[in-house]
């Protein structure tokens, strides 16, 4: 008898070995097909753009924020919040069929050269920009850091055609403080849209501007802050908190992808109140930095939900200069938990929004609750006043209205060569006067959600059978659903005023201006300094 010995492959090895089999196996079927399609199809084979969108089918299928960049610098802007322009947002106008400025930042060539909100882009050197989509002319408005385009634009109010001779430089896509500022109450205000490389040495600086000039408490506000470097997010959390403290941890299927961020400093200050603002978009260094400063009982997190990122990228090197950012780990914040909201399926759905019963419990510091999944709960929930759907159309470029609010604002601006500073501008009766018979007599149209609603209702029901019999209450509804611009206009006459004034003072005080000037109707940020001119309520609330 023979006896054949096979020498058991433990299970781990035998997976490895089959994985190992797979990738190979793919990669030349990848390759072959390339090969062939380059040699046999029918048409010359663009090889970077079928690549390409291989490459982003394939990221796809894992999670969003795994991306390819074949110009490494794109990576770079990404990374950075900067690139080379003119420093100015532009918008497509429906009714002029063209793209125009719609607000220049402040010391950037688009300020320096004079642009001013509406003017109508004309060309860029000698290639027209007549008709063009926003996309097609912000990429030709983008170059190489110095040099110099000729601009050509017509300003509505006068009907001048003027040319700018404008040389392109390092913009920060949005001002990483738009606006600090110390209230009378001498509660700090600190708004930061982004974590880019720098960012906690310019919130150092503020918050120690406004504590020597009196500052008791502060409101840090990350709503609508998309987030961006750990290491910054740790280092803003130190200002408040003592050295030596593990603020993120980072682990990942690489020994290289773990990381602790910790304190390194001794902070600013330990004692002092502080409100954290978040919201739904609120993400990733936002929700590290907010759920830190709650997990050690440091601040209070006021708002809403925050997005739930719990992922972190790395970005890595390709040949010829192309570049990816690839999901290497997932962060724990000092409680224990990871806060990310959706688990990515591999086969590009990724819809697997984790429930609230299946996220676990952790606790703070002092012993309070907090979950893992779905973000940051804020420890206060107050929740900001939504849009009006005429607000909406009003005030949205590429809907289709017809432009009134843009007009009106252009022309105001023509009007008025200085405004009142943005805590005290307002617009007056008689200036919301002539916007409203402007909007009765443009022929503005808006669609009324609830007309949509009522009448696939009513398709349903005639499909049903049940309209007849319920057609008497039905048309009595229908009839106070009525659309009436001009009641809709008196209604929401306060919220109408309030994107007005805030169109207009960007004009003038660009966006530290737009920040000062919102502070004044925000019920997130009101509710916040009543909560901080409350010290025994916002002890409690920290379970001190």
């Amino acid at each position: 008898m023979v006896l054949v010995l096979v020498a058991a492959i433990p299970t781990e090895a035998q997976e490895s070995v089959d994985h190992n089999f797979e990738v190979g196996k793919n990669l030349e079927i990848f390759n072959a097909v390339i090969r062939n399609l380059d040699m046999m199809y029918v048409d010359t084979l663009d090889a970077k753009k079928v690549v390409s969108n291989g490459i982003n089918h394939m990221l796809q299928s894992l999670d969003p924020y795994t991306v390819y960049y074949p110009d490494a610098n794109e990576l770079q802007s990404f990374l950075s919040g900067k690139y080379a322009g003119i420093g100015a947002l532009i918008r497509y106008n429906l009714v002029l069929d063209n793209a125009v400025i719609d607000e220049p930042y402040e010391n950037t060539p688009a300020q320096e050269a004079g642009l001013k909100k509406g003017d109508i882009i004309l060309s860029i050197d000698d290639s027209t920009m007549v008709g063009k989509s926003t996309s097609y002319v912000s990429s030709h408005l983008r170059g190489d850091a110095g040099t110099t385009f000729l601009l050509k634009l017509r300003r509505p109010s006068t009907g001048k055609v003027m040319q700018k001779k404008i040389t392109r430089r390092q913009i920060q896509q949005m001002a990483t403080i738009p606006y600090y500022g110390l209230r009378r109450d001498s509660i700090g205000y600190i708004s930061l849209s982004q974590f880019t490389e720098g960012c906690s040495k310019e919130v150092r600086r503020a918050f120690i501007d406004m504590k020597n000039r009196g500052m008791k408490a502060l409101v840090f506000d990350l709503r609508g802050n998309g987030g961006g470097s750990e290491a910054e997010a740790a280092s803003i959390v130190n200002m408040f908190v003592p050295k030596g403290i593990t603020v993120v941890s980072n682990k990942g299927k690489l020994s290289r992808s773990n990381h602790d961020y910790k304190t390194t400093v001794e902070p600013i200050d330990t004692v002092m109140p502080v409100v954290v603002l978040v919201d739904g978009n609120t993400a990733s260094a936002s929700e590290i930095t907010s759920g830190a400063l709650q997990d050690l009982d440091r601040a209070v997190i006021l708002g809403t939900r925050t997005y739930g990122k719990g992922l972190v990228q790395l970005p890595l090197e390709l040949p010829y200069n192309a570049q990816m950012k690839v999901t290497t780990s997932k962060y724990f914040i000092p409680s224990g938990r990871c806060i990310q909201a959706i688990n990515y399926k591999h086969d590009g759905t990724y819809q697997e929004h984790i429930p609230d019963l299946l996220t676990r419990v952790f606790h703070t510091r002092n012993g309070r609750e907090v979950r893992d999944g779905g973000g940051i709960m804020p420890d206060v929930e107050v929740r900001p006043d939504s849009l009006p759907n005429i607000v909406y159309y009003l005030s949205a470029s590429g809907v289709d209205s017809t432009e009134v609010m843009h007009q009106y604002e252009v022309d105001y601006i023509a009007r008025h060569a200085t405004i009142a500073k943005p805590g005290e501008f307002e617009i007056s009766d008689a200036d919301y006067a002539e916007f409203r018979q402007r909007v009765l007599q443009s022929g503005f149209k808006y669609d009324a959600e609830s007309a949509k609603y009522m009448s696939s209702l009513r398709k349903v029901m005639e499909f049903e059978g049940y309209y007849e019999d319920a057609k008497p209450e039905f048309e009595a509804l229908e009839r106070k659903l009525k659309h009436n611009l001009e009641h809709e206009l008196d209604r929401h006459e306060s919220t109408i005023r309030q994107v007005l004034g805030s169109d207009i003072v960007a004009a003038y005080y660009y966006q530290a201006g737009t920040v000062e000037f919102g502070l004044r109707f925000d019920k997130q940020m009101k509710e916040a300094c009543r909560l901080l001119n409350a010290p025994k309520e916002y002890s409690k609330i920290l379970g001190n």
